[in-house]
């Protein structure tokens, strides 16, 4: 289940009684109905980029609960899903902070690729009800992935968007790590994300960390129906 370069820093963390309650609570909820994403992408975060390959990590909260939505990347869909409003918000703010065109689909791939941890604080959720599995375990699984990235010596950027991700801050040694806050790009704190600047932060934080700015940009993807 656990990507291999992972397995050193979180293999612990699957022997543990609160994961094993965890799987369980997850396999009678899959028993019940539709649950998202499907059992092979839950750890799709953790499988697109590597854990010595972590630069920057953008916390999420919990997958998108639409039929064929999250895909184990945070604020990321499948490609030819129409893009949700949280995205669509961060793709303006790209496009006026950076200029980068706004593209037609919503798949986040080539971000984590570059190193960009996509992850939410909880990984499943029930099909059609939001923070349906918030409570039940991942948290502390995801607690986990936070504290291992900061815990190398390489450091990274923290990307903490909303008052529930700012609650991560504690985890995270800023003598050694950069983090960006500010409000969460869904519609309802839109005003205060827009216009915030983040990319521009990100990038002068791992320039200062002597790492590649990400390439923010995102290929259309026409023949997925992007």
């Amino acid at each position: 289940m656990l990507p291999d370069s992972w397995q050193d820093v979180l293999g612990e963390e699957l022997d543990k009684p609160y994961f094993k309650e965890l799987t369980e609570f997850v396999e009678e909820e899959r028993a019940k109905g539709p649950v998202y994403p499907p059992r092979e992408e839950v750890f799709a975060a953790l499988a697109a980029t590597p854990f010595d390959r972590v630069k920057v990590l953008i916390l999420g909260q919990d997958p998108y609960h639409g039929e064929g939505q999250g895909h184990g990347l945070c604020f990321s869909v499948r490609p030819g899903v129409r893009v949700p409003p949280s995205l669509r918000n961060i793709y303006k703010e790209m496009h006026a902070e950076l200029g980068h065109p706004i593209p037609g689909h919503g798949y986040l791939m080539p971000w984590a690729e570059q190193g960009v941890l996509l992850l939410n604080a909880v990984l499943t959720v029930r099909a059609g009800e939001p923070n349906s599995h918030k409570g039940k375990g991942w948290e502390r699984f995801t607690d986990a992935v936070i504290r291992a990235v900061a815990a190398r010596p390489d450091p990274a950027v923290f990307v903490l968007w909303g008052a529930y991700a700012r609650k991560k801050l504690p985890l995270i040694d800023t003598t050694r790590h950069a983090v960006v806050e500010g409000a969460h790009p869904s519609p309802l704190s839109a005003k205060k994300f827009l216009g915030s600047r983040p990319f521009t932060q990100i990038d002068q934080a791992l320039a200062a960390q002597g790492h590649e700015p990400v390439d923010w940009r995102l290929p259309d993807l026409p023949d997925l129906g992007g």
